[in-house]
C-alpha cells in the first residue's frame, strides 16, 4: 500500500509518500514571498503553489525510491484552507490520479493534525483528547478511533495562532510573529505583565478580547513612553505567550476533568510553541496524563499527516469520486 498525499492549503507546498503505515518522504516547500506583506496573500500562495507542486511531488517520490506507476491511491487536503491553494492541490491529484487509474483520497485538514500522532511512537491510546491550534484554528476534539472525532470545543471568533501573530504586528515584529513572541518569551518574565482571559461558555474559546487589550496596553504605555516596547520587549512577550497558553490549557484541563480521559495531546502549529510544550508537559505531571506532543515537523503544516490519515481511509475503502471539490470551511 504506497500513498501520495498532497498538502496544499494555505502556504506550504508538501507532498508525502506513506507505504504501508511507514513515511518514506516528506517534502515541503515554504513560501517567503508573504514575509514581505505582514501574512498570506490569498493570490501570491496560489501562484506559489502552481510553481512548487510539480518539484516537490517529483522529490518526494525520489526521496521514497518510488516510481509512480507503483502508487496505490493519491491523497489530497480537501479543506479547511484557502481556496485557490486548495484547487492547486487537488486538481493536480484528481489528474494524477486520473493518469494512474487508481483512487483519490480526500483528507480533512485538521483530522490529519490530530493523526499526525501516529507517524512514529509513542502514540495515544483511544480514546484521548487532542488540543488542535494554529492560525485559523483553536478547538477541543475528543478522538475514539482514526476516523471518529468530536469536536468538544473551539474558539468562537479568533485563533489562538492568529492572536500570536497580531500581537507579534503590535509589537513591530515582521511576519511570522508568532515563532518570534516564543523567541524573545524565553528571555522575559512571563508574570511582568497581566493581561485579562476570556471566559467562555462550555469548553469554547474567544481571543478577540486579548488582542484588543494588547493593542490598548501598548498604546497608552507608549504614550508616555515611546521606548516602551523596546526596553521591555521580552517581558511583553512573555506575558502574552504566557496568557495565551493559560487561556488553552485552562479549557483542555476542564475538558479532561468532564470526560475522565488521561490519554492528551497537542497538534498544529501553535503545538511547536515552546511555551505550550513545556506547560502542557508539567500540567501533564501534575495531573496524571499521559501527555503526546509531536515532532516540529509534524506540527506545521506537512503531507505525512495527510498520508497518515489517507492510510487510514484507505483501510477501511473510504475513497472519493473525480467529481469532488475543495472545501475551503470544510469542518470536522
Amino acid at each position: 500500500m504506497n500513498i501520495l498525499a498532497i498538502e496544499s492549503s494555505c502556504d506550504e507546498t508538501s507532498a508525502s509518500v506513506i507505504a504501508n503505515g511507514h513515511i518514506l518522504s516528506n517534502v515541503i516547500a515554504t513560501q517567503l514571498i508573504h514575509e514581505q506583506y505582514g501574512g498570506v496573500v490569498p493570490e501570491l500562495a496560489s501562484r506559489a503553489h502552481q510553481q512548487h507542486i510539480l518539484p516537490v511531488v517529483e522529490r518526494s517520490l525520489a526521496d521514497a525510491n518510488l516510481p509512480k506507476n507503483e502508487l496505490s491511491a493519491i491523497a489530497f487536503t480537501r479543506g479547511p484552507g484557502l481556496l485557490g491553494s486548495l484547487l492547486v492541490g487537488a486538481s493536480f491529484a484528481k489528474a494524477l490520479a486520473l493518469g494512474l487509474n487508481i483512487p483519490l483520497i480526500e483528507v480533512n485538514h485538521m483530522q490529519a493534525h490530530v493523526l499526525a500522532h501516529f507517524i512514529e511512537a509513542p502514540r495515544p491510546a483511544f480514546p484521548f483528547l487532542c488540543l488542535t491550534v494554529s492560525g485559523g484554528h483553536t478547538q477541543i476534539v475528543r478522538v475514539d478511533g482514526p476516523l471518529d472525532m468530536t469536536v468538544m470545543g473551539q474558539t468562537l471568533d479568533d485563533a489562538v495562532g492568529e492572536a500570536f501573530d497580531k500581537s507579534a504586528k503590535l509589537l513591530g515584529l515582521p511576519y511570522p510573529g508568532g515563532p518570534l513572541i516564543d523567541r524573545y518569551a524565553k528571555e522575559g518574565n512571563p508574570l511582568a505583565f497581566r493581561f485579562p482571559m476570556s471566559e467562555m461558555a462550555n469548553l469554547d474559546f474567544s481571543f478577540s478580547g486579548i488582542k484588543t487589550a494588547i493593542m490598548y496596553f501598548l498604546r497608552d504605555n507608549t504614550k508616555t513612553n515611546p521606548e516602551f516596547i523596546a526596553q521591555h520587549l521580552a517581558d511583553i512577550c512573555a506575558s502574552i505567550q504566557h496568557t495565551l497558553v493559560q487561556m488553552l490549557l485552562t479549557k483542555l484541563k476542564r475538558a479532561a476533568r468532564e470526560t475522565g480521559i488521561r490519554e492528551i495531546a497537542i497538534a498544529g502549529g501553535v503545538s511547536a510553541n515552546s511555551g505550550l510544550r513545556a506547560s502542557l508537559t508539567q500540567l501533564g505531571q501534575e495531573q496524571g496524563w499521559n501527555v503526546y506532543i509531536p515532532r516540529f515537523e509534524y506540527c506545521t503544516d506537512n503531507a505525512a499527516m495527510i498520508a497518515m490519515a489517507a492510510q487510514f481511509k484507505y483501510e477501511q475503502g473510504e475513497f472519493t469520486a473525480q467529481t469532488v471539490s475543495p472545501m475551503p470551511r470544510m469542518s470536522m
